[in-house]
């Protein structure tokens, strides 16, 4: 058993990593690309980014072995595969309830973070990237990477959901987490700007709380911002 528990985490803890080098590495390249020398003397920087996010993934990926061996071996998680293990309008339902629960963990745990001796201990090495870089979306200290590698494994044993909304749900989730550090708004002024860009955090809005920190503290939604009164709107710079 355990055997198997140890395999399954070296097998995620690569998956984790590896999919990091690549969604990092390609829109780290696309900035070099739209953006010539806008992250042109971070060198430093960036290795320091690559490091912490190298140890975020081994802390991530346990968890994730975990759920990966349960799943397959004792069938415990909520996971499935057949197509009409429950209704089709279930399929759209189940990302949208993972992100919405991960978003709320996020806020308070983010804003929790941000209490100065909690900032010090934990938070700081990640706004230690001044400016925020593609390859920042996993530059976490250990403690940081530990409050959000049990989200995801949790909700698999609480919510159902289909194994390919799952890889939706984890899609989603490297994309933003990604495109919302690179300092510069890759989508359309129209989608960031209207009613329904309004309640999207995009790098426009995330930016900004590595300006003002105090502020701006979701993941995917805007939600909890509003709601709380710390929503501060978008940065002026990008």
């Amino acid at each position: 058993m355990w055997t198997g528990i140890l395999l399954s985490a070296l097998a995620m803890t690569g998956i984790v990593a590896l999919r990091y080098l690549a969604s990092s590495g390609f829109f780290a390249l696309l900035t070099s690309r739209v953006r010539p020398g806008h992250h042109g003397r971070l060198g430093p920087q960036i290795r320091r980014e690559i490091g912490w996010s190298m140890v975020s993934a081994a802390i991530y990926g346990i968890p994730a072995g975990l759920v990966a061996w349960a799943w397959q071996e004792l069938g415990w998680t909520r996971i499935y595969t057949g197509w009409s293990d429950y209704p089709l309008w279930y399929l759209p339902l189940a990302p949208l309830l993972y992100l919405f629960a991960h978003d709320t963990w996020f806020y308070w745990t983010h804003r929790w973070m941000h209490r100065p001796r909690v900032f010090r201990v934990a938070h700081a090495v990640h706004h230690a990237s001044r400016p925020p870089t593609a390859w920042a979306a996993m530059s976490f200290h250990p403690w940081e990477a530990l409050t959000g590698a049990i989200v995801i494994p949790l909700l698999v044993f609480l919510v159902p959901i289909h194994v390919a909304m799952l890889g939706v749900v984890l899609a989603v989730m490297t994309v933003m987490g990604v495109t919302n550090h690179m300092g510069w708004e890759m989508f359309p002024r129209r989608l960031v700007h209207s009613r329904l860009g309004g309640w999207l955090i995009t790098a426009s809005h995330h930016q900004r709380h590595h300006e003002d920190y105090l502020c701006n503290y979701g993941l995917y939604f805007r939600f909890w911002d509003r709601l709380c009164g710390t929503d501060r709107g978008l940065s002026a710079r990008i």
